[in-house]
């Protein structure tokens, strides 16, 4: 079981993947803005962020930067998920350090199934 930020300011989103990954044994934190999501990594053990990139105070790929650059957060794995699907939004996302990029719509399912994959990559243990 992980402990999984979700920052999205769509109200639905939130809880729809919220749900799912509740479902699938994770302990799920949800925030609507990317300040609250700043401050849900500094004061919880979170091991997977999964950030909407079009959030009110700092922005998904804003904040994927700062948790990039910050030493205590630099190795978290994190997922964007948004509705921008140009070839240039994807590899801004990358540049600012994503471990994966899921366009809006998603199915909840493959947004489990990429949690799982990313988390395993970055715990070393293969699936």
């Amino acid at each position: 079981m992980a402990c999984v930020l979700v920052a999205d300011d769509d109200a639905d989103i939130r809880e729809l993947v919220a749900f799912k990954l509740t479902q699938s044994g994770h302990e799920v934190t949800a925030v609507e803005d990317g300040l609250q999501a700043l401050q849900a990594v500094r004061e919880l053990k979170v091991d997977i962020a999964l950030l909407d990139i079009r959030m009110p105070g700092i922005s998904g790929l804003d904040l994927c930067r700062q948790l990039r650059a910050a030493p205590e957060t630099a190795s978290l794995p994190i997922i964007l998920i948004t509705a921008r699907s140009q070839e240039g939004d994807i590899e801004d996302g990358f540049a600012a350090g994503a471990d994966d990029y899921v366009i809006k719509p998603f199915s909840p399912r493959e947004l489990s199934s990429r949690v799982e994959a990313v988390l395993a990559r970055s715990s070393g243990n293969p699936r």
